[in-house]
């Protein structure tokens, strides 16, 4: 799945859990937010393995959850988010496509890595592969309760009244201009890595080069 359903779905979970405690419901949804696309800053390298822990995201969000609960603080409340969306986005992952640079190909048994098991978990297909015309309805979805409560507590202060409807939007514009040109940019990647010297092509990250020939 794109970085933007992950981040649109931190931001949902954390609306709706904002109205038990809607003082916090501003720094909740932008945490979850940044929590929800963070797992994602792997990709120029072991994408899925470097920054993905779909079971030590989940056992530390329980504890920081339950540490919000007691104390809660804007910190407590914004760490506990942004773990808990870093964890739903990692173990979600299991339900996209696979690890390769054509996922609607189908070919990868590889969705994400389980660090605690020491293995790779498969990758369901639910969701075809990032940008898919399922992801991007998807993220267009996961912004319905954000939108939908950001006039009551997570327009709680004039900051995040402007600046959550107007990211959210933002969040599925990328996502629908990604889901067009999602398959031409692989033909666009193929092209350019046929002009680059050897030296350089060498130095992309992991396997990639050798996907795009």
């Amino acid at each position: 799945m794109m970085a933007t359903t992950h981040a649109l779905a931190g931001m949902a979970l954390a609306s709706v859990a904002a109205l038990f405690a809607p003082e916090f419901a501003p720094v909740a949804v932008v945490a979850a937010g940044a929590g929800g696309a963070f797992p994602d800053l792997d990709t120029p390298g072991r994408h899925r393995r470097t920054l993905h822990y779909p079971v030590y995201y989940s056992l530390a969000a329980a504890g920081l959850l339950a540490v919000a609960v007691v104390v809660p603080t804007p910190a407590t409340v914004a760490l506990a988010a942004f773990v808990g969306a870093a964890a739903v986005h990692s173990a979600s992952d299991a339900l996209g496509g696979g690890l390769e640079l054509r996922p609607w190909e189908g070919t990868s048994d590889r969705a994400v890595y389980d660090h605690y098991h020491g293995r790779w978990l498969r990758p369901r297909r639910w969701v075809r592969y990032d940008g898919s015309p399922e992801d991007v309805a998807l993220a267009g979805l996961l912004a319905v309760p954000t939108l939908a409560l950001a006039g009551g507590p997570i327009g709680a202060t004039a900051i995040s009244g402007a600046f959550v409807p107007t990211l959210v939007v933002a969040l599925v514009g990328l996502s629908v201009v990604y889901g067009l040109v999602r398959k031409p940019l692989v033909v666009l990647g193929a092209w350019l890595v046929a002009t680059l010297p050897p030296g350089v092509v060498d130095r992309l990250p992991g396997s990639f080069a050798d996907e795009l020939r």
